[in-house]
């Protein structure tokens, strides 16, 4: 007659399976995500700048809209914020000096 050997549960403790959770990471660093809220404000506020310098009246030519704040100022910004946002998502983390493997 053959006996069965009773299959052990690993990592058992008084019948409960202890699991390891698996770490979460985020996909970039604090500092990452620090730069990228920064070129989304320097986007928003560019594109703030672009608002206005229209007319009530249709028939009227505001000429408002060749402001240099709409012409140099809010694209510059908005340029700005993109190149910003690019630094963010390829910058690196600072490996530590410490631990060295």
């Amino acid at each position: 007659m053959q006996t069965q050997k009773k299959a052990t549960k690993p990592f058992s403790n008084k019948g409960s399976i202890i699991e390891k959770k698996p770490q979460f990471q985020f996909a970039f660093e604090k500092e990452n995500y620090l730069w990228m809220i920064i070129g989304v404000v320097v986007l928003a506020i560019g594109y703030i700048l672009l608002i206005g310098g229209g007319s009530d009246n249709p028939n009227e030519f505001n000429y408002s809209l060749f402001d240099t704040r709409r012409l140099v100022i809010a694209p510059i910004l908005i340029v700005a914020g993109l190149i910003i946002e690019v630094y963010a998502i390829m910058k690196k983390a600072k490996k530590d000096k410490t631990n060295k493997e």
